[in-house]
């Protein structure tokens, strides 16, 4: 089942980001707490029998490529019209890896796009991650800006029309 997120997973929610991205590029505690506050529309959650598997989320911003102060501010225009979904975390629990769950959630995060209007989605990689994300109907934009935990990232675009 794919449900919005909610504040008493934030715990869970937390172990499974610190298990996928160590403490360096881990979103901290607090941090995922504004995110389920603040974000309305796509902070989304994969649950099998009452227990979190997976999970994807970021905010609703008028920038088509991720800015560093998302993964931070959570600042979410979700009442306005148009705008990117801006994916600041995508992660699955070790134990449900390979299943397609991360698939799954890109999936449902397509259909809100498309639901409420929005322009497209947009993210930052990994170089290794690449080649999963155009297979994800993602579009390579080059090296990104961003140097959130001091990392080398990818810009990657899904937008309606592309």
């Amino acid at each position: 089942m794919i449900r919005l997120a909610r504040m008493a997973d934030l715990d869970r929610l937390h172990e499974i980001e610190v298990q996928n991205f160590g403490q360096e590029e881990a979103l901290p505690y607090e941090t995922l707490a504004r995110h389920i506050q603040n974000i309305a529309t796509s902070f989304l959650v994969y649950e099998e029998d009452d227990r979190i598997l997976a999970y994807l989320e970021g905010p609703v911003v008028p920038e088509r490529t991720l800015v560093d102060r998302n993964f931070y501010q959570a600042q979410d225009w979700s009442a306005e019209p148009g705008g990117y979904i801006s994916i600041t975390s995508l992660s699955v629990a070790p134990e449900a890896q390979g299943r397609g769950l991360g698939s799954l959630l890109l999936d449902e995060l397509k259909q809100v796009v498309l639901r409420d209007q929005r322009l497209g989605i947009n993210l930052t990689c990994h170089d290794y991650l690449i080649g999963y994300y155009e297979g994800q109907g993602f579009q390579l934009l080059g090296p990104s800006s961003s140097t959130y935990a001091g990392e080398k990232w990818f810009d990657m675009l899904w937008e309606l029309g592309l």
